[in-house]
């Protein structure tokens, strides 16, 4: 009842199987109640008979007594009869394999006429909701803390990247954090949901995850390209008003994608190099060939 691939409502009809053996069930439990119906009706009239002679002294209280016990069975024969009709409904009901949420449905495996089993390890079809979409991630344990801190606050945004770590997929919100700490990984799980409304994520996807744990406002931020690593710790090259180079010790900030917050060491305005730096020296002349897409500035900085 579905074709490969569609999506699907919850509670749509995906497939059919046969459904006359389980409505002849049905049918034998409903004629099964139907007798018990008519004797318990004739039943309850011997009773009433019974009852009347008995005051009369015609027959022995006795034979009233076990027409009772008759009549009782036979009404606890119909709850019974009951039970089985719901049982051999919900059977019959089985036979229409519905949708039990909305989603995608993949490759058929079970094609009409096959003989299909409970037991069988094989389904018809598998059935994924794709919307809303959810992504599961790890993080050092060390971000325990500050994830914790973060969610604290309020909803904590995730954004899906692709493989390449270069566009962004989808946004959405940090679900949960798991409850325990993979100790062969000292790595912590983590759940994000998305809307997933434009089907960017893919069931079985490998994404990169990325959580917005705060937002720094008013900090000067420079391209990570311009950081560098030496003897004494980190610095940067500066081209000063002369057009002459510099090294400038820094202290860094967080990271996030090519932008690094600077703490100290530089002001606003002034001009770093992102590239060449193996061939400079203090105090020597460079030539600017182009101006930096992004120069140090006060921005907000994620």
């Amino acid at each position: 009842m579905f074709t490969e691939g569609q999506d699907v409502k919850k509670g749509e009809v995906l497939a059919r199987i046969d459904p006359r053996l389980f409505r002849a069930a049905l049918d034998q439990a409903k004629g099964k109640k139907a007798q018990d119906v008519a004797l318990l009706v004739s039943a309850t009239k011997d009773l009433a008979r019974y009852d009347s002679l008995a005051l009369s002294g015609a027959v022995a209280r006795q034979t009233a007594d076990h027409q009772q016990a008759t009549v009782d069975q036979l009404k606890a024969s119909i709850v019974a009869d009951e039970a089985a009709i719901d049982s051999a409904q919900t059977q019959l009901d089985y036979t229409s394999i519905r949708a039990p949420s909305d989603g995608r449905v993949g490759i058929r495996s079970i094609d009409p006429g096959n003989v299909v089993h409970v037991s069988d390890a094989q389904p018809i079809v598998v059935l994924t909701r794709t919307r809303p979409s959810a992504v599961l991630f790890t993080l050092p344990a060390q971000s325990l803390d500050e994830v914790g801190r973060a969610l604290s606050r309020g909803p904590v945004e995730v954004v899906a990247f692709d493989q390449d770590n270069r566009r962004a997929l989808s946004t959405g919100r940090l679900l949960l954090v798991d409850d325990s700490v993979d100790q062969a990984t000292d790595t912590i799980r983590l759940k994000a949901i998305f809307p997933n409304d434009d089907d960017e994520l893919w069931p079985g996807e490998f994404v990169n995850a990325r959580l917005s744990l705060k937002t720094l406002r008013n900090v000067l931020v420079i391209p990570s390209a311009a950081v560098q690593r030496g003897p004494q710790g980190l610095f940067a090259w500066i081209v000063t008003s002369r057009n002459t180079a510099e090294p400038r010790e820094v202290k860094v900030g967080p990271t996030t994608g090519d932008l690094t917050v600077i703490t100290s060491g530089l002001s606003n305005g002034e001009r770093v190099v992102t590239g060449g730096q193996f061939k400079l020296k203090r105090d020597e002349r460079v030539q600017v060939r182009g101006t930096s897409p992004r120069s140090p500035t006060s921005e907000g900085a994620r």
